[in-house]
C-alpha cells in the first residue's frame, strides 16, 4: 500500500505558521524571516512534504525552471560562473537545468526548443547569439533571455558581460607599452576569440606596429594546441617576441614546450593568456592573463531574475562587468 502524501496544512501546523507562510517560503525563501524559515524547513523535513511544483507553476504562471546553455564544461572558462549562478538561483527556489550546446553551438536551437517547450522562466545564454532568426524568435518569447560573456549592441532581452573588442584593444596597448614589437596570435575559432584578435590587430597597427601573424585553432581550446603552436613558431618568417593566446590552456601548453626547448620566458619569448584560470597563477612562470569577474556575472544574472520575478523594470538592458589585465611573469 502506498504511504499517504503529506499535506501543506500539516507542515503549517507543525511549524506553527499559516499555510500562506509555508507557500511563501516555498516560492521565495528569502521573503520569510530566518527563524520562521528554519521552523518551516524543519517541518518539511519531518513530514516529508514535497510541494506540487506543477500546481504552483499553474497558479503563479512561473515554472521556476531556468535553462543555462553553455558550449562545454570540460576545461571550460565558464565553470566558476555557472557554479556560482546555479548556487544563487537554487537558493531562491529555482531549478537550473544546464545543457550543452557544443563548441560550435550546433545544438543551440535544439536546446532552446527544449527549454521553451518546458516553459522555463529564463534562458541564460553563454555568449551572443549571432543567428538573426534565432534572435528574432527569442525576442518574441515571454521568458527572460540573458546573454552573458558579451555585450551586443541590440540585446535579445538583457546582456551581462564585457566587450571582447575592448579586451583586444587593451591587450595591444599593454604589450606595446611593454616594448614588444612582433606579436603572434593563437586564436580559437569562436566569435569571441576572433573579436579580440581582430581588435588587437587593428589597434596594434594603428599604433605603428606591423600586421601580427595569426594561427587559428579549433574549439574548445586545450593544452596540446599550445605545444603545437610553439613548434610552429619556427615556420614563421619573423620569430615573434610575444605570443597572445586565446586561452590560458593554450598559454600553459606553449610555456611548457618553451621551457622544454630551453627558451627563456619572457626574456626570449613572452606569453599571454585569457580567462585568468587558477592555473595562470600556479604555473611557473606565472601567466599574464585577462581576468573576467565570473562571480559578478553570476550575481548580476541573479539580481536581474529577482527583479523580473518581482515585476520590477530594469534600469538598463546592458550590464558591463568589465575586465582586468593581470600582469605576471610571462609578459
Amino acid at each position: 500500500m502506498n504511504a499517504r502524501t503529506p499535506r501543506l496544512e500539516e507542515v503549517a501546523s507543525l511549524a506553527g505558521v499559516s499555510t500562506a507562510t509555508v507557500s511563501r517560503f516555498l516560492n521565495n525563501p528569502a521573503m520569510v524571516a530566518q527563524q520562521t524559515a528554519q521552523r518551516v524547513q524543519a517541518a518539511i523535513v519531518e513530514t516529508g512534504y514535497l510541494p506540487n511544483l506543477n500546481a504552483g507553476a499553474l497558479a503563479s504562471n512561473r515554472s521556476r525552471l531556468i535553462a543555462a546553455l553553455v558550449p562545454d564544461i570540460a576545461q571550460s572558462i565558464f565553470n566558476d560562473t555557472m557554479e556560482a549562478m546555479i548556487e544563487q538561483l537554487s537558493a531562491d527556489g529555482n531549478s537550473v537545468v544546464m545543457s550543452l550546446t557544443g563548441p560550435d553551438n550546433r545544438r543551440l536551437e535544439a536546446q532552446i526548443d527544449a527549454a521553451l517547450s518546458r516553459r522555463v522562466d529564463a534562458i541564460i545564454l553563454t555568449g551572443i547569439v549571432s543567428d538573426l532568426e534565432t534572435r528574432k524568435r527569442l525576442k518574441s518569447q515571454s521568458a527572460t533571455v540573458i546573454e552573458t560573456w558579451g555585450l551586443p549592441e541590440d540585446p535579445i532581452d538583457v546582456a551581462v558581460g564585457f566587450s571582447h573588442a575592448a579586451v583586444g584593444r587593451e591587450m595591444a596597448r599593454f604589450l606595446h607599452g611593454r616594448g614588444y614589437r612582433r606579436p603572434h596570435l593563437v586564436v580559437p575559432r569562436s566569435g569571441r576569440s576572433q573579436a579580440r584578435a581582430s581588435s588587437f590587430a587593428e589597434h596594434w597597427m594603428a599604433d605603428g606596429g606591423e600586421q601580427p601573424s595569426i594561427l587559428e585553432v579549433n574549439i574548445p581550446s586545450h593544452f596540446g594546441q599550445g605545444r603545437l603552436a610553439f613548434r610552429g613558431l619556427t615556420d614563421l618568417e619573423h620569430r615573434p617576441d610575444v605570443v597572445v593566446c586565446g586561452s590560458d590552456w593554450i598559454a600553459q601548453g606553449l610555456l611548457v614546450e618553451a621551457q622544454a626547448a630551453g627558451v627563456r620566458v619572457p626574456d626570449q619569448l613572452a606569453v599571454t593568456g585569457f580567462g585568468n584560470l587558477r592555473l595562470a597563477g600556479d604555473m611557473r612562470p606565472t601567466i599574464t592573463s585577462v581576468d573576467i569577474d565570473g562571480a559578478r556575472i553570476a550575481s548580476e544574472v541573479h539580481r536581474i531574475l529577482r527583479a523580473r520575478a518581482a515585476g520590477e523594470v530594469l534600469p538598463s538592458s546592458l550590464v558591463d562587468v568589465g575586465f582586468r589585465i593581470i600582469a605576471r611573469e610571462s609578459a
